[in-house]
Parts: C-alpha cells; sequence; structure tokens
C-alpha cells in the first residue's frame, strides 16, 4: 500500500484525489457508495504489476476530492461527474487518448454513461454488480422504484436532504459503514422511518473475512470529514439524469464490455435483471458484450470479497486491447 502514489488533480473545477500505480495503459477505477479509492487497493497493486498504469479516484463529493457543494444535488448528475471522468482522463493518459475503464455499484452506472457520452475516450469495459439500465422514456427511475419497492425502499429514503444523514449520524458514522459495507443480502435494504435503520446499538456488527477494522478506520476517517451528503446527492440526481438523458433515449453502449456481478449481490436480484441479462435484452443494448460473469455465493462487494478472481478477470479481458502487456 506504501508505493501508491496520491495526488490532487483540477479536473472540471474541482480538485480531484486520485490514487494511482504502474506504467503502461491506463486503466480508470471508478468506485460506488460508500466506497472511496480504497475500495480498489488490491486492484491498483496487481495491475500495477502486471503493467498497467492504475487510476482510483474518490469521486466528486467523496473522500479527499473537495470544490463540489455537497448541498446541491443539481451538480452531480452523469454530465458533471462523466466530465470529472473526461477531464480526468485527459489529465492521467492525455487529451484524446482511450483508457481501459472498471466500475462498481454507481462506478459502473457512471462508467456505463461514460461509454454512452463519449465512446471515443475508452477502449474496453469491465462493469461490475450494475447492469446498463436503458432509459425507459415513461417513468422516471425514483418513481418506478417507489410504485414497486415503496417509501422505506434505500433509495426512496436517500433522497430528501438532511433526513437520513441525521440517522447515519445518531447510528454513528463507524456503525454506518459498517452496515453498509457489510451487507451480504439479495434483497434491497429497506429503511422504515419508524425503525430508524432498524439497529440494535449494542449489536455487534460481525465483520466479513475480507473487511478488517483497519478498512473500517480508514472509511470512517474519510466520512467523518465529508460525511455522507456527496454520496448520497448522486441517488438524488436520478430523476434529473433522466430527463437529461433524453437524447440518448435508444441509444446503445458500443464500447468492448464484459460484465461480472454475485449470485447474491441485491443488484442481481432485483426484479426483472435476471431475465435482462440473459434473455437478449443485455446484450441488446450493449452489442459488444463479451462475457458475463456470474460469481457463486458472492455478494455485492464482489472486487474486495474475491480480489484475486476479479483481478484476473480484469487482466484476461484487458489484455487482448493492449500490445504492451
Amino acid at each position: 500500500m506504501e508505493k501508491i502514489e496520491h495526488k490532487m488533480v483540477d479536473v472540471n473545477d474541482i480538485n480531484m484525489h486520485i490514487a494511482e500505480l504502474g506504467h503502461g495503459p491506463t486503466i480508470l477505477l471508478i468506485h460506488g457508495f460508500p466506497e472511496l479509492w480504497y475500495s480498489w487497493r488490491h486492484q491498483i497493486l496487481y495491475l500495477a504489476a502486471h503493467g498497467y498504469h492504475a487510476v482510483a479516484p474518490d469521486l466528486r463529493g467523496y473522500g479527499d476530492t473537495i470544490g463540489a457543494p455537497l448541498d446541491d444535488a443539481t451538480k452531480f448528475t452523469t454530465f458533471q461527474v462523466v466530465g470529472d471522468m473526461v477531464a480526468l482522463i485527459d489529465q492521467v493518459a492525455g487529451p484524446n487518448e482511450k483508457v481501459l475503464v472498471v466500475g462498481h455499484d454507481w462506478g459502473a452506472v457512471i462508467a456505463w454513461y461514460l461509454c454512452l457520452y463519449r465512446p471515443d475516450r475508452v477502449k474496453a469495459l469491465v462493469n461490475m454488480s450494475v447492469p446498463y439500465t436503458p432509459r425507459n422514456p415513461r417513468f422516471k427511475p425514483i418513481d418506478g422504484i417507489r410504485a414497486i419497492y415503496g417509501n422505506d425502499h434505500y433509495i426512496s429514503r436517500f433522497q430528501e436532504p438532511g433526513k437520513i444523514e441525521a440517522e447515519f449520524a445518531e447510528l454513528g458514522t463507524e456503525r454506518a459503514l459498517k452496515k453498509f459495507l457489510a451487507y451480504r443480502n439479495p434483497t434491497p435494504p429497506v429503511l422504515p422511518k419508524k425503525l430508524g435503520l432498524g439497529d440494535s446499538p449494542n449489536k455487534p456488527i460481525i465483520l466479513p473475512s475480507w473487511l478488517s477494522e483497519g478498512d473500517i478506520t480508514y472509511y470512517t476517517s474519510k466520512y467523518e470529514k465529508t460525511g455522507f451528503s456527496g454520496g448520497l446527492n448522486y441517488y438524488r440526481a436520478m430523476n434529473l439524469n433522466w430527463e437529461l438523458s433524453a437524447p440518448w433515449t435508444g441509444a446503445q453502449v458500443k464500447v468492448p464490455t464484459k460484465f461480472i456481478v454475485g449470485d447474491i449481490d441485491l443488484t442481481y436480484n432485483t426484479m426483472g435483471i435476471q431475465d435482462y441479462i440473459h434473455k437478449g435484452g443485455f446484450k441488446k443494448d450493449v452489442p459488444l458484450l463479451e462475457d458475463v460473469i456470474i460469481m457463486q455465493d458472492v455478494g455485492h462487494f464482489l472486487h474486495e470479497e474475491k480480489p484475486d478472481e476479479i483481478n484476473q478477470h480484469i487482466h484476461q479481458f484487458f489484455k487482448q486491447f493492449c500490445d504492451e502487456v
């Protein structure tokens, strides 16, 4: 870990913290919620050792990246965040250069939009956990979630600024992070208001083998400084993303892609997703989808739970697009 280099980069009117290591083709690693660059620590070390230049930013609103207004979710749409990624690619790979991209959770969503908006900047994509979701012109995403799952679904509960942040504060940053990062259930989290976060403060949270107390300490140190609003703003901008992306209704993602998901990931078990992945819809929307990997008995944070397998999947897929690795 000591080998990983850290620096600040001015991109798209924010000051972005990145972790990087290695020389060779650039791989951009995009994290999700509630994660940080740190979530890619295993991949950074492996990929650098195998001839790549691995770059993992703290996304706007997260960690040591500064400059985005945390009280304004309209500054967290895919337009701004993809703009951040394009500006970062210019900095770490060069103007007009293409990079390899890996995404997870919200990072996967951002990676899909990066490939949709700017396929000229991406050689190939490995995306994890969240499949591409084509824009439905009839339903806004938050409205659809509320109609299907109700107001206690975690994404519904994330919508009102300040409310869930207050509950996280009452629970404590460390315990809130443990609850999210240790979550290993095929059903989406339900957070009924009358029960707060449904937590018994005296009940210990058993961490999985791949997540240490030291890892939690690092995440906690960063979230205690920034709070959760930056990450929650990505959820709060979902309906605005739907409005802004209207010109791409029906558009395909035309970048060579490999998709990986765990079979007990809540995303894989969302209504209709397995049929979409396995019965032709996914391939229709992402015509250059080359491989779909369903990892058995693996949860949402698969790149941390099974880093060796994920590292090999990334390398084996990307090396066909690189002469020098």
